[in-house]
């Protein structure tokens, strides 16, 4: 009796076809892999910067399933714990502090303001209640507080400009143009700064600097104003010679100005006269040591 044997021919098709399969596919991916190696390669990261990337893209994939499930359970305290065991174990704590733009203030009093936040984790930082605290120091105008991942805080401080100095009593303190204290002066280091007395005084340098805008050639030469009264000024120039103005702004102004064209003839400024009282302007008294006072006339140019 002849037995035939028979193959299984379509099985050893799908073998074959599955192996085909099997094979395109690690093709496939080999092509994958090597595509994505020549990109990685080609662009300008290091490998290190490739896996701060990666490390971040994974943080914000963990916080985003961690806020769904803050939402979905109400946990939301212990969610941004978690975020921030997660990314300081990463690295993404603040390690460095870097102060910018100090140039007459101490930066170390804005280290001391950023130091609670060292150690903390770049996550949970939070960066808008440290800049309202660096805020009040006095020297400082604006400030920007920012992250520079992975452990470094940047703060970028505008500095207020001393404008001319305050004095009360026998202190003297520098301030800016809105008239806020910046820090105590020697008498020595006051310079070509204006000085500046007199209840109310400290809230009147706008109006000073406005005031003194309508002379120009003669604010070189002025070096203090006192406020009177809380109505009007009495300037004293670098000579020691003082002019007394009378009350409101038009007309302060206006005698201002007569005096600088009286000066531009006269050389009043540097002579022998030491006081020179225009409260009652247009009439103009002048005070002379030994002398009796005198009155000029500032438009004729002409004494009395």
């Amino acid at each position: 009796m002849v037995q035939t044997v028979r193959r299984n021919s379509s099985g050893v098709r799908r073998q074959t076809r599955a192996q085909g399969r099997a094979g395109q596919v690690r093709r496939a991916r080999a092509q994958t892999a090597g595509f994505l190696d020549r990109t990685m390669n080609a662009l300008p990261f290091t490998e290190e910067q490739w896996h701060r990337f990666f490390t971040v893209l994974i943080l914000a994939a963990a916080l985003a399933v961690l806020v769904v499930v803050a939402r979905v359970t109400g946990l939301t305290a212990l969610a941004e714990r978690q975020v921030a065991v997660m990314a300081a174990n990463a690295g993404f704590k603040v390690v460095n502090i870097d102060v910018r733009g100090t140039q007459r203030m101490n930066p170390a009093r804005v280290y001391e303001k950023a130091l609670a936040a060292e150690e903390s984790s770049m996550v949970l930082l939070d960066l808008a209640a440290l800049r309202e605290d660096i805020l009040r120091l006095s020297w400082v105008a604006d400030a920007r507080v920012s992250r520079q991942l992975p452990d470094t805080l940047v703060i970028d401080i505008v500095e207020r400009q001393p404008h001319a100095v305050l004095r009360r009593g026998d202190r003297l303190v520098l301030i800016d143009l809105d008239g806020v204290e910046l820090e105590p002066v020697a008498a020595s280091e006051i310079g070509d700064l204006m000085v500046v007395q007199g209840p109310g005084a400290q809230g009147r340098v706008r109006d000073l600097e406005k005031l003194l805008d309508a002379a120009p050639a003669l604010r070189p030469q002025i070096r203090a104003a006192e406020w009177v009264g809380n109505r009007r000024w009495n300037l004293t120039f670098a000579t020691g010679q003082q002019l007394f103005l009378p009350e409101g702004r038009e007309l302060s102004a206006a005698s201002l100005i007569s005096f600088a064209r009286a000066d531009g003839v006269h050389r009043l400024i540097g002579g022998e006269v030491v006081r020179f009282d225009m409260r009652n302007a247009p009439r103009t008294y002048l005070q002379v040591p030994g002398r009796a006072d005198r009155e000029l006339d500032m438009q004729q140019g002409s004494e009395s």
